[in-house]
This record gives C-alpha cells, structure tokens and sequence, in this order.
C-alpha cells in the first residue's frame, strides 16, 4: 500500500490500519485481481446493518418497527453507501482494471457503495466492533440527525398513492439495459393505468424502480 492512501485511510477511518494487506483488498475491484473486496463487503454489509440498527433503536426509542425499518432500508441503502463513499473521496483511491475504470467504474453506485461495506469489514477484522461503529456514526451522522421522520420509500408512497385514489397498483417494466457487466445500467418505465408514466435508469432494477416511482410521485405532484 502506498503512502498516501495509508494516510487517507487513517484520517477516514480514524486509525492507522493494522492490516495494510486487508484494506488494500478492500480497495480492489475483481478486475484489477482476484484478491479483491468482495468478501469483506458481504461482512461488511452486515456490520453495516448491526450499526444502524443499533443506532436507530437508541436514538428513536418511541418509533414502533415499521417506521424503524424505512429509516434502516434508507440509511444502508446502496445510493446512500456511494454517497458516503464520494464525500470520503474513495474514488480515486479504488484499484481498478484498465477496461473497468474506463467504463467508468470509480463513478458507479455499486462499486463505490460495496467498497465502503468492504472497508467497514476490514475496520472490523482489524479493530473490531467497536472502531467499525464509530466510523459508521461520524459518517452516517448527518444522515440519521437529519432525518425528523422516517422516510417513506417512493415504491410504497405510489403504492399507497394509487390506493388512495382509487387507481390500479403501479406497473414496473423493464425497459433496457446498457454497460458492462461490473457497472450495469438499467432502465425501467412505472406506469399508472390512465394516470401518468415515468422512466429512470439506476445501477440495478431495484434502484431504477426506486428512481422512476420517486419521478412519477413528482409529476402527481
């Protein structure tokens, strides 16, 4: 590991890795090598998730389950990861392959959100539970601070939307799909019968119906 990215990852992290070799695999993409991230992100993904619902059961004690998991779903949602990811500055930090960074992989939602959960796993293994949740509060604090009222996730709300008015459930089609096989774009089109339709694109189907329920929510209004 060079010395600049050991001194990034002491000031995200909060500490000197111990491990260089653990976290210069949490940095690498499986085009850049067959010792890459993706071990640590399955462990990381569900550090991640102990975090913040232990976080979110502290801090909201009077909030009944359902409302505990829009804010969970939204807070360790792959979108929120790669936010996480571009203000640490991770980026320009990832080991990629020539054709994976070409095509854009640095930039993609599924790559930056699953090395943020790879770096959690690394924090884990090398420091344990306790420096894996505080990096996890200092930079997710904003998000959860922020957030008065659980938020309600775009596909429900249409849902309930299409409900209220006395309108047929909303219909998800797919409506494309373009880039390589690490970085997929997907289309998908959300149609209300005799209401409106929406179309948006993400990096997987569930984030593409997400955007295109969230845009058509915009046009009702």
């Amino acid at each position: 590991m060079d010395e600049a990215t050991g001194i990034w990852l002491a000031e995200t992290l909060g500490r000197a890795p111990g491990d260089s070799a653990l976290f210069e695999r949490a940095l690498t993409h499986s085009s850049h090598g067959e010792e890459n991230y993706e071990r640590l992100e399955f462990l990381g993904d569900r550090v991640l998730g102990l975090v913040v619902a232990t976080w979110l059961y502290e801090v909201f004690p009077e909030e009944p389950e359902g409302k505990l998991s829009r804010r969970f779903n939204a807070l360790v949602a792959r979108e929120t990861c790669a936010e996480v990811a571009r203000e640490l500055g991770l980026g320009p930090r990832l080991r990629l392959g020539k054709q994976a960074r070409d095509d854009g992989a640095s930039d993609s939602d599924n790559v930056l959100g699953d090395v943020v959960e790879a770096l959690i796993g690394a924090l884990y293994l090398d420091s344990g539970l306790d420096a894996a949740d505080a990096f996890v509060r200092r930079a997710w604090a904003d998000r959860v601070s922020s957030r008065d009222r659980a938020p309600k996730h775009p596909k429900s709300a249409l849902q309930e939307w299409a409900a209220a008015n006395d309108r047929k459930p909303p219909e998800y089609r797919l409506a494309g799909r373009t880039g390589p096989h690490h970085a997929p774009r997907f289309v998908v089109e959300v149609t209300i019968r005799n209401v409106g339709e929406a179309s948006a694109e993400g990096a997987s189907k569930q984030e593409a119906e997400t955007a295109a329920a969230a845009k058509l929510l915009e046009q009702l209004g």
